[in-house]
């Protein structure tokens, strides 16, 4: 398993046993492999390995603290089926006690119908067995924003997000329909930041900042075929920063909600 760390790695990370710990994530990876494989195409992923954390009853740390153990390369670099840091982006969502993302380009994926999503991965070449799985791991994303003890979730996300063509007029319509709604949930904050407002920090590209209950914060960087976790606290620190300033530019919540309504009016007219 390239780039999973080594037994003191491990032991020396969480307190425990080498050859308990070395056994936890070999039996895991060799009970999930079967499934893993065959449902996304690969193994050795962040969630075997968050399985591994689960099932060691001596490990007590969350996904999130283990992955802080990986090597940058093992979650930085996708691979055939599922990106190693979408599924490593997954776990962090399941862990997490609150989410915050700034989406210049696209809908966030915890606010994506499956007909955008799938829409999207169709502009990408891939075999047709990695488009299914991949449009499944990201379907039913939201299930930690409408748990019975939900993350809590703020959307910041640039005015072009709702004009940009994804598919069909009516896959846009659906899914600006389906971001008005999640926007009533209690825990969701979708704030829209208008263009033309000069220059902000979000200018940078986009990026989600992940809050556990237990363990440091950790900044996740998703690109085209790559990602990567930033867990140092002062990159986190100064990511928080942004998002105050880029708030100040932002549409309230329910100016926002106003904007989502008139634009799907236009995707509605251009269906009919």
């Amino acid at each position: 398993m390239q780039g999973i760390p080594s037994r003191s790695e491990i032991s020396s990370g969480f307190g425990a046993r080498q050859t308990q710990v070395a056994e936890c994530v070999e039996v895991a990876v060799r009970q999930r492999h079967r499934d893993v494989h065959h449902a996304f195409g690969f193994a050795d992923d962040a969630r075997a390995v968050a399985h591994a954390c689960r099932i060691f009853r001596g490990v007590r740390g969350s996904a999130a603290r283990f992955c802080s153990l990986i090597r940058p390369s093992w979650l930085t670099v996708g691979t055939a089926g599922i990106p190693q840091q979408l599924a490593g982006a997954i776990e962090c969502e399941r862990a997490a006690s609150a989410i915050t993302e700034w989406s210049p380009m696209g809908v966030p994926g915890l606010l994506q119908t499956a007909d955008y999503t799938r829409a999207i991965l169709e502009q990408v070449d891939l075999p047709g067995h990695e488009l299914d799985a991949r449009t499944m791991a990201r379907a039913g994303r939201d299930e930690v924003l409408l748990r019975r003890e939900p993350a809590s979730f703020e959307a910041l996300i640039s005015e072009a997000v709702v004009h940009e063509p994804i598919g069909s007029a009516r896959i846009m319509s659906a899914q600006i329909t389906h971001l008005t709604e999640m926007a009533r949930q209690p825990n969701i904050t979708i704030r829209v930041i208008p263009l033309q407002v000069g220059w902000h920090p979000g200018w940078a590209g986009p990026f989600v900042v992940y809050d556990f209950a237990n363990v440091p914060a950790v900044v996740h960087f998703e690109h085209y075929s790559s990602g990567a976790f930033v867990p140092d606290q002062h990159d986190v620190g100064e990511y928080r920063k942004a998002l105050v300033k880029m708030r100040d530019f932002a549409l309230s919540s329910s100016d926002s909600v106003d904007y989502f309504t008139k634009a799907r009016k236009k995707w509605e007219t251009a269906d009919e």
